[in-house]
């Protein structure tokens, strides 16, 4: 009898082992599935990582800064002048760029109080300001434009001017057009990395 219990043990401990296995992976199983479903819903309507390629928005965004967008704002309101987008570039939604917001939907961007390019200087003709507002951008290190659009067409609704803030080396509205709301992935809301650089961002005033 002593022996036939050591055989019935000897059988019953491999299959415990087993059950043991098989219940960590569903549950390990469950937490991945219980996290996807957390962490997608969040990176979608939320808030998204983006890391900063190429120099178009030199000196406050730097080449591989990692940043925080911001997903839901422009769900609940409208863009601002001066916020500072991540957007799909609408020649190639493949592709991603982070810009400056410059010109709002039924405003005219110039370069210039008559729309020549000579000035170099953003000007916006609105209700408000009929006669053109000369933008100052404190953000802005240099003034130099070597080239401008000139075109001074007037922005539909749900329409908007995107600048690089580096103007001498960056591909924007001046070369590709307006940029429709529905390509706005969403706003720069923070800069989590290199650590030394962490910050929130605020829409600057004009």
């Amino acid at each position: 009898m002593e022996n036939e219990d050591k055989n019935l043990q000897a059988t019953v401990a491999p299959n415990s082992q087993s059950q043991s296995v098989g219940a960590f992976v569903w549950d390990l199983v469950k937490i991945l599935v219980i996290a996807i479903a957390i962490i997608w819903p969040f990176r979608t309507f939320v808030a998204e990582p983006f890391v900063v390629s190429g120099s178009s928005m030199l000196p406050n965004f730097h080449n591989h800064d990692y940043l925080i967008i911001d997903r839901l704002s422009y769900r609940l309101g409208e863009p601002s002048r001066g916020d500072v987008v991540v957007l799909r570039f609408p020649k190639d939604e493949t592709q991603y760029f982070i810009k400056r917001i410059i010109g709002l939907p039924n405003e005219k961007v110039c370069f210039s109080p008559t729309c020549d390019g000579q000035d170099g200087h953003v000007y916006i003709f609105n209700q408000q300001h009929p006669e053109g507002l000369k933008l100052s951008e404190s953000y802005l290190t240099e003034l130099t434009y070597p080239y401008a659009d000139v075109s001074g067409r007037i922005l539909a609704d749900n329409e908007f001017y995107v600048l690089g803030d580096n103007r001498d080396a960056s591909s924007d509205s001046r070369t590709w057009g307006i940029l429709p709301k529905s390509d706005i992935v969403g706003k720069v809301w923070s800069r989590v990395y290199p650590f030394s650089k962490a910050e929130f961002f605020k829409t600057p005033t004009y």
